[in-house]
């Protein structure tokens, strides 16, 4: 019986003790982190956001930036931002429960949701109609504001995008698991900060390759405010719920009339590219595939020139996109990062995804 105190008094301090080092950490994350930009309310949800008011004689039409998951809107902003600045009015964001953003009474649960957020957001800062550049899990955002706020949609670029179901519907265990009830709440208070900080630039190694991560890319992109339990938890409740979504959402992408650019690599180690990127252009009427090989998961920082170029093209400018991408090649032809450490991913031989 001693023995089985002994072992519960361990485990109870060894809890304790991860607790404590994951409260510390979360606080130097933010020391290290502030926030960047302005803070709305928007119907219960505190929404951080940097706005950049349009020049005179701007000549392209507002932008809006949607980051993907584990991210904020500094991993966007940092590489687009200064191609744009003087040329258009822009917005980028942190979607609710992400960086400095909350998450809300509730009301942020979905893609969909996230995009009506996203439409308060600009009705708020006075932005009628704009393009819609969203990169990752911020495709699904993306193509939920692209049919449900038809009006306000002058174009859409999908970055290295999720949109549709996938074999099996399976994620990494650990998204899973962080939704239970008390065992979630207890893993993310716990267990995710020290274990993400030693997961952290193996990982991240992964999300680029075969490109080369940039240097300081975590640190500038403020990377680690994700590892913080309750953003962690606003992480894992969108992807655990992503294929749900997706089973319901996809059937309806052709309702999408904007302009559309579909922009995704070959070499993609975090999505399914072959399932969401072909399918946005199979279902989008007039999508444009811009197809990049040797390229992974982060267009928006390895070949940042391109999606400059989606964004004229979505804005009915005569850009040869295809062109563009033969050069983004011949500069990362050689790019091997990874290697060995980063497998490719393939399509798992389960059910076929709907379409």
């Amino acid at each position: 019986m001693n023995l089985t105190y002994a072992a519960f008094a361990f485990l109870m301090a060894l809890l304790f003790t991860l607790a404590g080092v994951t409260r510390a950490g979360s606080w130097l994350i933010e020391r290290r982190n502030p926030a960047v930009g302005d803070f709305a309310d928007i119907d219960g949800a505190r929404i951080h956001y940097v706005h950049v008011p349009a020049p005179a004689n701007a000549e392209l039409p507002p932008i809006v930036f949607i980051h993907g998951a584990s991210a904020n809107l500094r991993d966007q902003m940092l590489p687009l931002r200064p191609l744009l600045e003087g040329r258009a009015e822009m917005l980028f964001f942190d979607r609710p429960g992400f960086g400095w953003s909350g998450r809300g009474p509730g009301n942020n649960e979905t893609p969909s949701a996230q995009a009506n957020t996203l439409a308060a957001l600009m009705d708020r800062l006075g932005i009628k109609k704009a393009i819609i550049v969203g990169h990752s899990f911020g495709g699904a955002v993306t193509s939920a504001f692209g049919r449900e706020h038809l009006d306000r949609t002058l174009g859409l670029v999908f970055v290295s995008p999720v949109s549709h179901p996938w074999p099996g519907g399976a994620t990494s265990w650990y998204y899973n698991l962080t939704t239970l009830p008390i065992v979630g709440w207890l893993f993310s208070e716990t267990l995710t900060y020290p274990a993400g900080t030693l997961q952290m630039d193996d990982a991240t190694t992964c999300v680029f390759a075969p490109n080369k991560v940039p240097d300081n890319y975590v640190a500038e992109a403020s990377i680690p405010l994700v590892l913080r339990p309750r953003a962690f938890r606003s992480n894992a409740t969108d992807v655990a719920g992503l294929y749900r979504y997706a089973l319901d959402a996809s059937p309806h992408y052709r309702e999408i009339k904007a302009p559309t650019v579909v922009i995704s690599g070959d070499r993609d180690k975090v999505v399914y590219a072959t399932i969401h990127s072909i399918g946005l252009v199979r279902d989008i009427p007039g999508a444009e595939l811009v197809w990049v090989h040797n390229l992974g998961h982060k267009p928006d920082w390895i070949a940042p020139d391109l999606v400059i170029g989606a964004i004229e093209k979505a804005a009915r400018r005569d850009v040869d996109l295809q062109a563009m991408a033969k050069t983004v090649e011949a500069r990362i032809a050689g790019d091997a990062y990874g290697a060995g450490k980063c497998a490719d991913i393939k399509v798992p031989e389960a059910e076929l995804a709907p379409t």
